[in-house]
């Protein structure tokens, strides 16, 4: 097993999010508003890598010391034959999870054939449990129910799952609890992620975060809230209930930053490297991948823009000029 390379922070690379697309059906204010998009220009066909093309790549990037790969979007489920992708990867030697980020809406029908392929792990996009709150954020007037029935059948076919919510002031902190109390009722954690300035379209500002401590108390007056051992490479802080056992997570990303143990690399539906999720722009690995360069010159490449990583975007956030651009998020994945 290789040893990962590691940036100048001497952080180890050691996870990979592929996006698989840049489309979605629903259109989240705080990551694809619709008046942003309503007249967006998405990748043509061409431009997508190829399954070949991914599953080389993953290859090199297990190289290098990826052991971590989780398939994003945009929405993963909308790449026709996902499954088929999934089971190349699930069958990388070195490769130790393989996970996939997902709003649900097409989980139900998709759920078996990605547990047959070798996908062990999702991580499901739902930001209110009320149909209207849920429905003003998707931007698209859906309701949560189609979500959950995902999420049931994700669960039934033997998959793993958490719950992501995304909190911001004034539009969905009154759900905090009715989602804590639904999911703790389910066994299924559910991670709270501050509103992060990902991006330039989806109207960040300081007072519309709702902290992570502020979360952990209004939690703290109906779960007995205790820490939990922090994992390798985790990004959440980890608590459960003592009385219940159920189980929060905290992405606390403005309030307290884990720059320093940031482990991951992102590539774009299109082929390109994005070293974090805050960044203005990516290196091209399609070009070199289509130009006949071999596994050694494209490990060689990657090697190089990890070892000159030094990105440190939210500790350095009120050093940050705002109106400096930032990749969007439907394009990179979260």
């Amino acid at each position: 097993m290789n040893a990962p390379v590691r940036d100048r922070l001497n952080r180890p690379l050691e996870a990979l999010r592929i996006s698989v697309t840049d489309r979605c059906n629903l259109r989240c204010t705080y990551c694809m508003p619709k008046a942003a998009f309503a007249h967006h220009a998405f990748l043509a066909q061409d431009d997508l890598l190829t399954f070949d093309e991914i599953e080389r790549l993953a290859r090199v990037f297990i190289s290098r010391g990826v052991r971590k790969i989780r398939l994003t979007g945009g929405e993963p489920l909308l790449r026709p034959n996902l499954e088929d992708l999934v089971a190349r990867l699930a069958r990388l030697p070195g490769l130790e999870e393989l996970a996939l980020s997902t709003n649900g809406l097409l989980l139900a029908e998709k759920a078996e054939a990605l547990r047959d392929a070798g996908l062990k792990r999702i991580n499901l996009s739902l930001d209110a449990i009320d149909d209207g709150v849920f429905g003003s954020i998707n931007g698209m007037g859906r309701p949560a129910t189609p979500v959950l029935r995902g999420l049931d059948a994700a669960l039934a076919a033997g998959l793993r799952a958490k719950v992501n919510m995304v909190v911001e002031r004034g539009v969905n902190e009154a759900q905090i609890l009715p989602m804590a109390h639904h999911f703790a009722a389910r066994g299924v954690p559910l991670r709270f992620i501050e509103f992060m300035d990902v991006g330039n379209v989806n109207g960040w500002t300081p007072k519309l975060v709702v902290s992570g401590s502020e979360i952990r108390t209004i939690l703290a007056a109906e779960f007995e809230l205790e820490p939990e051992q922090a994992q390798s490479g985790d990004t959440a802080l980890r608590y459960r209930c003592r009385r219940t056992g159920a189980r929060f997570g905290f992405i606390d990303s403005v309030t307290q930053p884990f720059c320093r143990d940031c482990n991951r690399l992102r590539l774009s539906a299109d082929g390109r490297i994005f070293t974090c999720l805050f960044s203005r722009h990516g290196v091209d690995l399609r070009k070199p991948l289509r130009s006949g360069a071999n596994d050694d010159e494209l490990a060689q490449l990657i090697s190089e823009i990890w070892l000159a990583r030094e990105d440190r975007y939210s500790e350095l956030r009120s050093q940050i000029h705002a109106e400096e651009p930032k990749v969007e998020m439907s394009y990179i994945g979260g």
